[in-house]
């Protein structure tokens, strides 16, 4: 059975293998250098591990590289606020009131 990346973070960053998680993180950013999706985990990873900074910047440039990965704008909304909901999308299904925001 074949997870999504999405899906082996959500379950590595539960479990609090974020060493591990980085490692699967950085793998799928060397094989797809523009692809938006790891730079978005790569933002959760850093938030859960108290690096708000770079989590920012990894949101930031989830969303410059694909302007529509809703996920992203997600979690630079919700960590760019001074109370954030600690609530992370690490897919589309975690934002559903966005995705019907943006058809």
């Amino acid at each position: 059975m074949s997870h999504t990346l999405e899906e082996r973070c959500r379950q590595l960053i539960m479990q609090r293998k974020y060493v591990q998680c980085q490692k699967e993180i950085e793998t799928a950013m060397a094989e797809d250098p523009h692809g938006a999706i790891p730079h978005n985990l790569m933002g959760i990873l850093m938030e859960k591990e108290s690096d708000h900074v770079l989590a920012m910047k990894h949101f930031r440039a989830a969303y410059a590289l694909d302007p529509t990965y809703i996920p992203a704008r997600y979690n630079m909304e919700q960590y760019g606020q001074m109370c954030p909901t600690g609530i992370f999308a690490f897919s589309d299904e975690d934002c559903p009131n966005l995705v019907q925001n943006m058809m």
